[in-house]
């Protein structure tokens, strides 16, 4: 994958670090939660266009840097 990417009209690297954490950071992503989060995140990615670049789901947070294109907004 190169560094920058193309449209016609741009040439862009716009890549984002999100951290989602449930209300008081209760440990509840477990097991077949985990699961679930994690394709949900993809299935949603994959239907913006979004590119996944690092994904990591503990038990209280997931972290999520993502290359997301310039006309989407976070």
């Amino acid at each position: 994958m190169t560094k920058w990417k193309k449209l016609s009209h741009a040439i862009y690297q716009c890549k984002y670090h999100i951290v989602w954490c449930p209300k008081y950071r209760y440990r509840i992503l477990k097991g077949q939660v985990t699961e679930f989060v994690e394709q949900t995140l993809r299935m949603l990615c994959e239907w913006k266009t979004i590119g996944i670049l690092e994904m990591n789901v503990k038990e209280d947070h997931i972290h999520m840097i993502l290359s997301i294109l310039p006309r989407l907004s976070v």
